[in-house]
């Protein structure tokens, strides 16, 4: 097991959903199909476009200490994406340009929330590897977790989280490991006003759940194992969000370990046309999940919505002024993805 850095973002990140000329509907063969109800966590490992500088360090060279990256500007969080005009997309990357450098002034690009912007600096040859260095520490995939909505029990295929897949600077994320692992959730960061909660777990290496395809701005999509055991999943329809009412609903959570639980939330409003996939706004009243979470947290992006007993959508961000209140997509905008 290794630690999850959770980065999925709250409300601020909603994701922006192109409608086109009218409402996109579930269709007929969605409407009949069956699929699981998700709730399991889900953690994966996404490419940070780039190598994320975490850390600033002095290079020691024969000549003394140098901090060449801090004395060129550059700053923890920023990342640097080409050296000399060439895509960095690894820290190998970055190795092997600032080898071929030989010690002559390069170009650095760097991304500082959205915007890219070069930088001279000179690589220093460290004295006691030999190797050319800037004097960064850096990343360059980060791990995150989520919660699988559905999965399709024909073509296995499922779709999680509900929202666009975006770093604390909403900038969009790549899959750089197909794996999708299981994860146990060992604690909750409770929301308060203000502040948004978390799960906090750890994936469970040996066990791999599904390959991820493909992210977009609603979700995260791909491909469960077919060896899956689905003995303890419940099979539903899903129903396009013209059947949701306001009232009494449930979601599938897993707050605790690896086994999702059922809580109790109510529909305040439903929105069908939101062109920012806020199709609904929910409020959990579930008194268990509220003394557990405090009420939607993170992580929890990609519960199940369930209403009269079908699949209507899935939870994706919580309002920072109230916890206990969140906006959820309808299911019609993630299947088929």
């Amino acid at each position: 097991m290794r630690k999850l850095k959770f980065f999925i973002a709250a409300l601020l990140a909603a994701a922006v959903f192109s409608f086109g000329c009218g409402l996109p509907c579930i269709s007929a063969r969605a409407a009949t199909a069956k699929y699981y109800i998700g709730g399991m966590t889900a953690g994966f490992m996404l490419s940070a476009g780039g190598t994320e500088v975490i850390g600033l360090s002095e290079v020691s060279a024969e000549d003394g200490l140098h901090r060449p990256a801090e004395d060129a500007g550059i700053r923890v969080g920023d990342t640097i994406v080409a050296v000399d005009g060439i895509r960095i997309k690894t820290i190998s990357d970055l190795n092997e340009a600032l080898e071929r450098c030989g010690g002559k002034e390069v170009l650095v690009a760097v991304r500082r929330k959205g915007d890219t912007a070069e930088v001279p600096l000179v690589p220093v040859k460290d004295k006691k590897s030999g190797n050319y260095k800037i004097g960064v520490l850096i990343r360059d995939t980060l791990a995150g977790i989520g919660t699988v909505t559905y999965i399709d029990c024909n073509t296995y295929r499922f779709g999680a989280l509900g929202h666009a897949v975006c770093d604390e600077n909403h900038n969009a994320l790549e899959v750089s490991d197909p794996k999708v692992y299981l994860c146990s959730v060992i604690g909750v960061a409770k929301g308060t006003r203000g502040k948004a909660g978390e799960l906090r777990g750890l994936f469970v290496n040996e066990t791999v759940l599904a390959k991820a395809e493909n992210v977009g701005e609603t979700g995260l999509y791909g491909t469960f194992e077919k060896g899956y055991d689905f003995s303890r999943c419940e099979l539903v329809e899903a129903a396009p969000i013209a059947e949701a009412t306001i009232g009494k609903a449930i979601i599938y959570s897993t707050v605790d370990g690896v086994c999702p639980q059922k809580y109790e939330i109510a529909i305040v409003k439903v929105d069908a046309n939101n062109k920012e996939n806020k199709n609904f706004v929910i409020k959990v009243t579930d008194e268990r999940l509220l003394d557990e979470t405090g009420g939607i947290v993170q992580g929890m992006s990609g519960s199940p919505i369930l209403q009269n007993g079908k699949l209507i959508g899935a939870v994706t961000h919580v309002f920072l002024n109230d916890p206990t209140r969140g906006y959820g997509i309808g299911i019609e905008h993630m299947i088929g993805n």
